[in-house]
């Protein structure tokens, strides 16, 4: 009967991995696009500054940013802080774009370990499950299932072992 039980966890754990791989590519995914759409919207609004920057200082907009932080007046100096925060702001979606740009095992690996604290929130909190029918995800998937089905057979190998040693029953454990 145990071994009946055994082969259903296995098939469910199987399952839930399965299911788990198959949004990680579609969670990177979501974050990609939240990237895309956070860097179109911050370049919308930094381009009529980019303009002025164009006309007078040759493109750069470091010194249209020093006009306006070295003036005299307030709240030219509080704009300039404005526009030198909307450019770090688009450096740093244009960083994290460019190390998205490669396979989806080092995306995957990118998101998890240097992904945008503040993006990941944003994505975790309107993130929208589905399961995708794509190679790319289904071969995550599988991927992960294995890895987990594995884990899972070394740690109940682990403790068998374990178990043996510690209680030295010449009782198999499917008959207890």
């Amino acid at each position: 009967m145990t071994s009946i039980l055994y082969r259903y966890f296995i098939v469910i754990v199987a399952c839930i991995s399965l299911l788990f791989g198959l949004q990680i590519p579609n969670f990177v995914d979501q974050y990609q696009k939240r990237i895309d759409a956070h860097l179109r919207e911050v370049t919308i609004n930094l381009q009529p500054f980019q303009e002025i920057a164009n006309k007078y200082f040759g493109g750069d907009i470091g010194k249209l940013i020093e006009l306006h932080k070295t003036s005299t007046e307030k709240p030219l100096q509080d704009e300039g802080a404005a526009i030198e925060q909307m450019v770090a702001r688009k450096l740093r979606f244009e960083n994290e774009m460019a190390a998205l740009n490669t396979s989806l095992p080092l995306k995957s690996l990118h998101v998890l370990f240097h992904g945008d604290r503040e993006l990941l929130k944003e994505a975790l909190d309107q993130y929208s499950y589905a399961v995708p029918l794509n190679q790319d995800a289904l071969v995550f998937g599988a991927v992960v299932a294995l890895v987990f089905l594995f884990l899972l057979e070394l740690l109940l190998a682990l403790l068998r072992s374990a178990y043996k040693r510690f209680f030295r029953s010449d009782i198999p454990l499917q008959a207890q």
